[in-house]
């Protein structure tokens, strides 16, 4: 089993939302990009994960990959120079760092919003993609379901994931804070995927009651609308009703929609009107602000405004960093256990094989009944030898000191040399 694990990062924190927005990746471009690094790279147990705050590659191979990868995602959106880009990339090389970095990443320790439950979700699709485009082997299968069962670890022992503390739940806030003193502002929620699906289910727990949703796919936007109660309206209503609302939040990417000054040549100089991008890539011009009375909020703008939620999930990180220390200490047992598994299947082979020899030159001589006996017999006699080398292999991972035990069984039966 492999000890190469990598990853190719980059996120809000060092990248701003214009680079963000260059390297983001929709369904589509992720599943493109696996093919592409199946194809082009010896890379395997691939992951690609884009989300608002990051857009991520997670790989095993003996060498890193950075610079193919990078040159592969502007492939994909539709540029060739990386110069731009490239600085913001971070490659985690160590093994061992990698791995608590997805950790981190689909617990929500990493998130803009701490304890945010939406990332689960996206590295949830990110898998589920990998494994569609067979780039998920052993190992990844084993890394998913480990941090799958953390996360419920997390979820039944800390207040990690307790309130409200979500970008969907900050935007309400938002809302809620930009129209006080409104009387029943209007509300418009364009794109019912997992985040604006999220926003119109926290309006409904708010005072905003004139909630509108819009959608390309107006049953999904009826069901919502039934379900949040909020009014749902025809995707061909859209332009009309962004002039109607007081707020416009925005969860359609940018290469899908995008609402320019254009949209707003009848926009009433003075009067409020807030525009709340969430998409990535963006969706509304900032150059609206350029009008009177009119302001753009962007995702990075409504981060961590749920103040009370998240000191609470704040104070639990130290408990989840816990749980993540001990739930990767399990895996990297794992990792070890089954690296030493084809030297032990060598050895059973090869004392089979002698077995086989010795069987050759004496049963000719005896019959069936005899012949049974002995097969039986020596087969015991085997798995029982096989069995104590196995048990002192997997005490020696425990204590970090397989790899002497394991060539000393490769020498003295002549094994061949496994890489690690």
């Amino acid at each position: 089993m492999q000890q190469t694990f990598r990853a190719l990062t980059l996120s809000y924190k060092v990248a701003p939302i214009a680079v963000r927005e260059a390297v983001s990746l929709n369904e589509i471009a992720c599943k493109n990009l696996l093919d592409k690094i199946g194809e082009f790279t010896e890379a395997r147990d691939v992951l690609v994960l884009s989300t608002c705050n990051r857009t991520e590659v997670y790989y095993a191979s003996e060498k890193d990959l950075s610079k193919e990868l990078i040159k592969l995602i502007a492939i994909e959106k539709g540029f060739i120079a990386t110069k731009d880009v490239s600085p913001y990339f971070k490659s985690i090389t160590g093994h061992e760092e990698a791995v608590q970095h997805l950790f981190y990443v689909a617990l929500g320790l990493e998130s803009q919003v701490v304890g945010d439950m939406q990332i689960m979700n996206q590295v949830k699709k990110a898998y589920q993609w990998a494994a569609d485009a067979n780039m998920a082997g052993p190992f990844l299968h084993r890394l998913m379901h480990t941090i799958f069962a953390a996360n419920k670890q997390v979820v039944n022992e800390t207040a990690f994931r307790d309130g409200a503390a979500s970008v969907s739940y900050a935007t309400v806030e938002l809302v809620e804070e930009l129209t006080r003193g409104m009387e029943n502002p209007r509300v418009l929620m364009i794109g019912v995927g997992e985040i604006g699906a999220d926003v119109c289910d926290n309006f409904r727990k708010s005072s905003i009651r004139n909630v509108v949703i819009a959608n390309r796919t107006h049953h999904k936007a009826l069901e919502l609308a039934q379900k949040t109660e909020a009014t749902a309206v025809y995707w061909e209503q859209v332009w009309e009703e962004v002039q109607k609302a007081e707020v416009v939040v925005s969860s359609v990417p940018g290469d899908c929609f995008f609402i320019g000054k254009s949209a707003l040549q009848n926009h009433e100089a003075g009067k409020a009107k807030f525009f709340i991008d969430l998409s990535m890539p963006r969706s509304i011009d900032a150059e609206l602000e350029t009008l009177e009375g009119v302001r753009v909020i962007n995702i990075d703008n409504i981060r961590n405004r749920s103040t009370a939620a998240l000191e609470r999930r704040i104070a639990s990180i130290p408990s989840v960093k816990e749980i993540v220390v001990d739930t990767v200490a399990e895996f990297q047992t794992w990792t070890k256990e089954m690296a030493m598994s084809p030297a032990l299947q060598q050895f059973k082979s090869r004392l089979e094989e002698i077995r086989q020899q010795e069987l050759a030159r004496y049963l000719k001589n005896l019959g069936d009944a005899e012949r049974a006996a002995v097969e039986a017999i020596t087969k015991s006699m085997l798995n029982k030898i096989v069995k104590l080398p196995a048990i002192e292999l997997k005490a020696a991972c425990m204590r970090g000191e397989s790899e002497e035990l394991l060539n000393g069984l490769s020498t003295l039966f002549q094994l061949e040399k496994q890489e690690a």
